[in-house]
């Protein structure tokens, strides 16, 4: 029992678990402006690729 009390009460590396949390979440919210992003890239190259094509042919 004195182990189990114990063991609750240690709260060494709980703040390296907080750290890899919150970069965790960092992480997916990058990920998902990235995504975005690359929707966008494609969209613009796919516009431009089409203009050019008019203008050779």
């Amino acid at each position: 029992m004195a182990f189990a009390r114990k063991f609750l009460a240690d709260e060494i590396g709980a703040t390296g678990i907080e750290y890899g949390l919150i970069a965790s979440l960092i992480a997916m919210a990058a990920m998902s402006g990235f995504d975005e992003l690359g929707d966008v890239v494609d969209s613009s190259y796919g516009d431009t690729a089409a203009k050019y094509e008019d203008i050779v042919n």
